[in-house]
């Protein structure tokens, strides 16, 4: 086995998971997310000092352990998560970095971008409440986006006096409704994040159930990265030409790779001219290298002088997506003013950004009963829909179903840069088992 074949074998084999939490106001999102981490050893001396003084102030005895990740001082004021807090943490079988999210719906929003590059989802559920409205949007939400594994966590058993059946009954609920939605992996775990039963320890309250521990699932559940099959791309960051001396024709294409591997001596067809050429080779970080594989950032030189820019997209000749105008996607829409029909908005995808026409809006989704609701004429915040949009130039979209990376993007507001959707090219509820299954049968990378 040569050296880089060796170091993709090894970038795939990576112990590396990301997850999101997700839930209703109140579920316990962010006291789990500190639990997990006091429990794990994960937390410093200092951090943990600075949490019992601030639950003092706020007349709590016991360190409050949400504080870990509520830092913004208007979540600890009205105890709620607002913002997305990443963290990152280790253990000796696994490296994690956790997104925690908030679980208001005024800001399912922050969902979106947290549960973006997420390997698993945590999904917490009030035992006392049960499966609500909010619950379902998470699961759509990861479902949209293409989480691979999904954990259901019905907090707060203790207040239910650790009942088995009111966990079944919540599990199989949530069961059944992520599984129409297309959810590959559903692990239900019964918990209590205050008390600790269930999250890095096993509950002795809980001896009728036998699965895992949340820790224990996350440091277990499998998680596959298989950069050697990806469909290769690289977006187009910066063309660099140094016209010095020492490098009078220099001229590389220089991008983040966002899926896949290129290789010297590979043809490559530029997006969305079409042209075509052969890699001359690959700069990493001043070496030249043979062979280069996502997420690293890498100068493409080619062997032919053609027109690239900024926003063009470098892929294998053999596997181009199909340019289009016509961009026909699913989207969350995360703006506080809504998104209507004949709005003209600006779609930003990769390094790419093309003025564009909402042309039609086919479907808004009504969570309760996963139902299409036809031509509602727009799309208000935390809405998920179906969308037509035309594109002032053509654009090299991958489905969302080959790419999470480059079969996404994003609808601006041309007036003020504000974000307005989140888009998933080629995506629909009605179409996302097949897709599913397809994507299974093909090996798709997520």
């Amino acid at each position: 086995m040569s050296t880089s074949t060796k170091q993709l074998a090894d970038l795939s084999a990576t112990t590396l998971l990301r997850f999101a939490t997700a839930g209703s106001v109140d579920d316990g999102k962010s006291t789990l997310v500190g639990r997990l981490l006091h429990d794990s050893k994960s937390v410093l001396t200092d951090q943990l000092e600075a949490v019992e003084a601030a639950s003092l102030k706020r007349g709590q005895e016991a360190p409050d352990l949400a504080l870990l990740t509520d830092g913004l001082r208007a979540e600890r004021e009205q105890g709620i998560t607002i913002d997305v807090a990443y963290r990152y943490f280790a253990t000796a079988r696994r490296r994690f970095i956790l997104a925690d999210t908030p679980g208001h719906v005024q800001y399912t929003r922050n969902m979106v971008t947290g549960a973006s590059t997420a390997d698993l989802a945590v999904v917490l559920v009030d035992a006392r409440n049960g499966v609500i409205e909010q619950t379902r949007r998470h699961a759509a939400v990861a479902a949209l986006l293409r989480v691979p594994h999904v954990v259901l966590a019905v907090n707060k058993m203790d207040l239910v006096a650790y009942e088995e059946k009111v966990f079944a009954a919540i599990a199989e609920e949530f069961t059944a409704y992520a599984s129409e939605l297309g959810v590959p992996e559903i692990t239900a775990i019964p918990i209590s994040a205050l008390a600790g039963d269930n999250v890095v320890e096993p509950s002795a309250n809980m001896d009728w159930y036998g699965g895992p521990t949340v820790l224990e699932h996350l440091e277990t559940v499998p998680v596959s990265h298989d950069l050697t099959s990806c469909h290769a791309r690289l977006p187009v960051q910066y063309v660099i030409r140094p016209q010095t001396a020492e490098l009078p024709d220099y001229r590389g294409y220089a991008g983040q790779i966002a899926a896949g591997t290129f290789r010297v001596g590979e043809p490559v067809t530029v997006l969305p001219s079409g042209r075509t050429s052969t890699i001359a080779g690959i700069d990493l970080l001043g070496e030249s290298v043979d062979v280069a594989w996502t997420p690293q950032s890498v100068t493409l030189l080619l062997n032919d002088d053609i027109d690239i820019s900024r926003g063009d997209l470098i892929v294998p000749s053999g596997d181009a997506p199909p340019t289009t105008q016509d961009v026909e996607a699913t989207v969350c829409h995360v703006a506080d003013q809504p998104l209507t029909v004949g709005q003209r908005v600006l779609l930003k995808h990769t390094t790419r950004t093309v003025k564009a026409i909402v042309k039609e809006i086919p479907s808004r989704l009504t969570l309760d009963d996963l139902s299409q609701h036809p031509e509602p004429g727009q799309l208000v915040a935390n809405d998920i829909g179906q969308v037509l949009v035309r594109t002032a130039e053509p654009l090299a979209l991958d489905s969302y179903a080959h790419s999470r990376r480059t079969g996404s993007f994003l609808l601006i507001d041309p007036a003020d840069g504000t974000t307005l959707a989140a888009g998933m090219a080629g995506e629909s509820f009605a179409t996302h088992k097949t897709l599913t299954a397809v994507a299974d049968e093909e090996g798709w990378d997520f």
